[in-house]
């Protein structure tokens, strides 16, 4: 652990040039105690660090002093594929492999291109969780990525209307809108589980053969496209104006808008289209239909036509 430590010591001076012993003790997560005994072991060892005194003051490398202590571990070579998703990589446990392969990259780069890293982060952030959602990671997540990585069968605990026991052979985590997915073999089918409703895990202490023609964003890209398609039950007729076609995109699920478009017949002399929509359900329908307002008539089912032309009278009354 401190052998590890030491070399990222000397990596950070050696791609930043001069650091204060509170900002070795920040990216170090030591105190800064620690860092004046790495310091003095340094010296000690040879690695020519010299510490300038002053309010401007810290610890730099003497003489152009590089390294040549930048090869990548397993852990930070697969993490080296994370390094741009810092806050996922942190939740699945992966926060020091990243750390560590940032600053082997660094160091490795000529002087020039140093601030590159720096500048990519000013202007670029991926904020992978939605709005108005927990950004706590489950507390499982991080055995979950333990396993995936080692491909260790894991039995776990998930909770459904009822919970239930699975022995899974973990093959991936997906990242969702926020929420983390477990793809995992059960038997001979593959199977998907929100990793929030996984109560427990416990690793089983068996390997698996993971299947090489496995392809996780192929997988999670078709099982998406069968989960809309599946979970679009319901079918409304409507006729839409020309600004409903358009705000139809910011309403209802792309799968459903593509739908809805590609059904669409001829305009009619003001430029209305007739189609049919899929939806989830009659009253996901409603809501669609009322942010739609007037740009959007349903024509069927009867039942959510009454329902709507109810909804227009109230709102008639009420801007009287």
């Amino acid at each position: 652990m401190r052998a590890a430590r030491l070399i990222n010591l000397v990596l950070l001076l050696q791609s930043r040039g001069m650091m204060t012993a509170a900002e070795l003790s920040a990216e170090l997560e030591v105190s800064e105690r620690t860092v004046y005994r790495d310091v003095l072991a340094l010296s000690a060892a040879g690695v020519p660090v010299y510490a300038e005194q002053g309010r401007a003051g810290g610890y730099r490398l003497v003489g152009g002093y590089r390294t040549r202590l930048t090869g990548l571990s397993r852990s930070e070579a697969e993490a080296l594929f994370l390094a741009g998703l810092p806050g996922p990589a942190r939740d699945m446990g992966l926060g020091e492999p990243v750390r560590a392969v940032r600053r082997k990259v660094l160091a490795a780069l000529p002087p020039g291109l140093r601030d590159a890293t720096e500048r990519a982060g000013q202007r670029f952030h991926l904020d992978a969780p939605g709005w108005f959602a927990d950004t706590e990671p489950p507390p499982v997540l991080a055995e979950l990525a333990r396993a995936v990585w080692q491909d260790r069968v894991l039995t776990m605990r998930y909770r459904r209307q009822e919970e239930v026991t699975r022995t899974v052979e973990p093959y991936g985590l997906v990242l969702k809108n926020g929420t983390w997915y477990l793809v995992g073999r059960v038997g001979e089918s593959l199977r998907s589980y929100r990793v929030d409703r996984i109560v427990a895990v416990e690793p089983s202490g068996h390997g698996f053969d993971r299947d090489p023609d496995f392809d996780l964003p192929s997988f999670w890209a078709g099982r998406a496209a069968e989960f809309v398609r599946q979970m679009l039950r319901e079918t409304i007729t409507l006729r839409l104006s020309p600004h409903g076609v358009r705000m139809l995109g910011f309403v209802a699920e792309p799968y459903a808008v593509r739908e809805a478009v590609e059904a669409a017949g001829e305009p009619d002399p003001d430029g209305w289209v007739r189609t049919r929509l899929p939806v989830e359900s009659i009253d996901v329908a409603y809501t669609y239909v009322i942010r739609l307002g007037p740009e959007a008539e349903v024509l069927e089912p009867p039942d959510l036509r009454a329902r709507l032309a109810d909804a227009a009278r109230r709102l008639g009354e009420l801007y009287r």
